[in-house]
């Protein structure tokens, strides 16, 4: 069986059921929103905008795609707000089958000379609101005796090896929390004897808007930074996420590294 076709078939499973993907509004989470919803899954698409999500969502209805995507305003960096989202998600659509925590930010705040509350922002979103997102996932699941989901975590190379800038430092350090957290929920997950499985997918370049926010006040900085290479497309991490999600059971994929082919480092 071709690699597509395999994947295809892997899916099978997951139509109809519900997923949700934070930071859906652009880049990387709108492309696995819509991947998603085109498997003919239910995706609630989160974030504090959700105009964009608007837009995508009657883009997926008409075009026929099978699935839905379902727009809900989160700011990922209120507790209050996620769990409102969680609980919602239980009244309307029963739960979580799969978390997909893409939400990420980074700010140009260095270890001597950033702000606390710029780290602060990445620890909250980063850090704090994955956790939480996986927490009540889990818990989502475990109330249904959902034995099979899945919690993907959209990581980073930055959360892998440390790059001389120091404006992405702080950020990086988020990222490495965002790997040591994927492999611990895997431990606790067995400990727990479920097959409920995490999985890590870190990117390298991605042609987004986030270069474009990091250097807010240097945009000729972030365009070339895209030109000098060819990126990855946020749909090639949208392709990943579906391989994650369609390979069988038994098959724990702990984290895939890509990068584009001319990245250096």
């Amino acid at each position: 069986m071709g690699g597509q076709a395999a994947a295809r078939a892997g899916m099978e499973r997951w139509r109809g059921r519900l997923a949700l993907v934070t930071g859906a509004s652009s880049g990387i989470g709108a492309a696995v929103a819509r991947a998603l919803v085109q498997q003919g899954l239910k995706v609630v698409g989160c974030a504090r905008t959700v105009s964009n999500i608007e837009e995508l969502a009657a883009e997926c209805k008409s075009a026929g795609y099978p699935g839905t995507l379902i727009p809900y305003k989160c700011d990922l960096s209120s507790e209050e707000d996620i769990l409102s989202m969680f609980s919602a998600v239980r009244t309307q659509h029963s739960g979580v089958d799969i978390c997909i925590n893409n939400a990420g930010l980074a700010h140009p705040d260095s270890l001597l000379s950033g702000t606390t509350s710029g780290w602060m922002d990445m620890l909250n979103v980063n850090v704090l609101a994955l956790s939480i997102c996986t927490r009540e996932a889990y818990q989502s699941m475990q109330e249904r005796k959902v034995d099979d989901g899945h919690i993907i975590n959209i990581n980073s190379m930055c959360g892998h090896r440390v790059v001389p800038h120091s404006m992405v430092h702080f950020y990086s350090a988020t990222k490495y929390a965002v790997t040591a957290l994927t492999e611990g929920l895997r431990q606790e997950l067995r400990e727990a004897q479920t097959h409920i499985r995490a999985t890590c997918i870190s990117p390298g370049l991605v042609e987004t808007q986030f270069a474009f926010r990091l250097y807010d006040k240097e945009p000729e900085k972030a365009a070339a930074t895209y030109d000098s290479i060819k990126c990855l497309r946020p749909e090639d991490v949208a392709e990943a996420v579906i391989y994650v999600l369609s390979a069988p059971p038994h098959v724990q994929i702990g984290d895939i590294q890509m990068m584009p082919t001319e990245q250096l480092a």
